[in-house]
Parts: C-alpha cells; structure tokens; sequence
C-alpha cells in the first residue's frame, strides 16, 4: 500500500534532534535480541543541516523474519507497518503524532544488508563534509520549492544528487574504514 505525499516543511537543525532519535531509537529496545543496533540517519542526524523535522532511523536486525514476527511490537509503539515499500529486504514503518504529522520513519535492515553501508557513509560524508552538507541543503531546498505539498516529488527531485554524492561518499567511506564496522553503533 503506497503512502500519501505529505507537505514538504523545512526546518533549521535542531542541537536537540539527536536527543529526541535517541528516545525514539531507545524505544525499539522492546525487540529484544533480535534488534542488533539503531543508526540514526538522514538528515536531522547532521549538525547544522536544515532538514524535515521527521526523524529517520534505521534499526538493524538479527533475521528479518525475526523481526517479521515482532511486528506487534512495533505496531504497539503506534508505527503503522507498510513492509518493503520499494525497497526489497527492508521493513519500513512511520510514525505520526495526534495531529497526523509524521515524526519518526523507521528502516529496518538485516544487519549484513549492503543498503547499511550506504547510508551509514552519506550520512557520516555529510557530517565530515560541511559544505558538501551546505549543497545539500540548497538542493533540498530546491526540491521542496518546486514540491512544496508533494514530499514524493521531492524526494524524486533530489535523488540524482543524492546518487551522485553517496558515490563519492562509499568511496571516502570505504578509504576511512579499511574493515567493515558498520554493525556497531555509530549514532
């Protein structure tokens, strides 16, 4: 079942946004041992970049069938469960708050997904890259001029950039990190 777009709405950083995914991530402690860690990602986990006030995390997990037996769970922590949306071998869940804003989007990955890797370096590019941050930002804001109500097309909009920049960022990625360690927490 596909989502509706929602308003693309642009914030500045919030120094509290790590604060607030760490009480989000500290919730999917109810997994138990299947959950190995929570990366938190996107772009309210890059200080000083502007972002959708919307928190994204990406729980690692043991086995997804493991994890597809937790659902309840996750459903219990008010999360609607949408499965796969798109992207094959991950569990995507959202999040809204008694107005019907979303807050919170979660992507669960098994541990050994090659998808980890790769958001685990555009985020920590961004973070060592400050201007390479500065030119994302400018583009999001871009996109969201052109798509202000369609968060869809917005995401639509950005994605030849973001493309073009998670090359440049697995490459430094793999350069600073000669052994996978991904798995481990990097908040």
């Amino acid at each position: 079942m596909p989502i509706q777009p929602i308003p693309v709405i642009m914030a500045a950083y919030n120094p509290d946004w790590p604060r607030m995914a760490t009480g989000y991530a500290e919730q999917l402690r109810v997994l138990g041992p299947v959950l190995v860690t929570v990366h938190h990602i996107g772009s309210t986990a890059v200080p000083g970049l502007a972002a959708k006030p919307i928190f994204d995390l990406m729980p690692l997990v043991t086995d997804l069938a493991d994890l597809d037996r937790e659902r309840g769970r996750i459903e219990a922590l008010g999360y609607d469960w949408l499965g796969e949306l798109g992207i094959p071998g991950r569990r995507y869940c959202k999040r809204d708050d008694q107005t019907g804003t979303r807050i919170v989007q979660l992507h669960f990955f098994q541990a050994d997904s090659p998808h980890v890797e790769r958001h685990i370096a555009f985020r920590n590019y961004l973070r060592a890259h400050p201007e390479v941050a500065r030119g994302y930002e400018t583009e999001k804001r871009r996109a969201r001029d052109l798509h202000p109500n369609d968060s869809h097309a917005y995401t639509d909009e950005k994605a030849a950039w973001i493309q073009k920049t998670e090359a440049t960022a697995l490459i430094w990625f793999a350069e600073q990190n000669p052994v996978k360690r991904v798995m481990g927490s990097t908040q």
